[in-house]
């Protein structure tokens, strides 16, 4: 059976989102593949770590939940990114993971030290 979902439930489905995660997220964005899943190790690669703003999403409406204030940190790497993770504040515990497809970067070619900017980053709870 394929169940329907009001708009209410998904966007209290992705506001659960950012909750289990934590005020305090970390995006880390690699140079390697995205892994089978969150519980698998980070990829290679490490290009930038951003401590994301402790309200990091708006209010899910009409079933999607977008980036909430400015994403941005020095690189400490080098490389073309690829992957991304966001973890709780710890940074240690994957929550969410994607490739560059799903997160769009002011530039995806990544030098040390400079300043990499996520422009947008949108997740949906569509129905099955």
């Amino acid at each position: 059976m394929t169940y329907q979902y009001s708009a209410a439930v998904r966007n209290a489905k992705l506001d659960a989102v950012e909750t289990a995660i934590g005020l305090t997220a970390v995006l880390k964005i690699f140079s390697g593949a995205e892994p089978a899943n969150c519980a698998a190790a980070d990829p290679t690669g490490l290009l930038c770590t951003i401590t994301l703003p402790s309200d990091w999403m708006n209010a899910a409406s009409a079933g999607a939940k977008t980036k909430l204030g400015t994403w941005s940190n020095a690189a400490s790497g080098t490389g073309t990114a690829a992957s991304w993770r966001l973890y709780a504040s710890d940074g240690t515990t994957c929550g969410i993971q994607g490739n560059m497809t799903d997160m769009t970067l002011d530039n995806t070619s990544i030098a040390a030290a400079q300043v990499v900017t996520v422009n947008t980053f949108t997740i949906t709870a569509g129905n099955p």
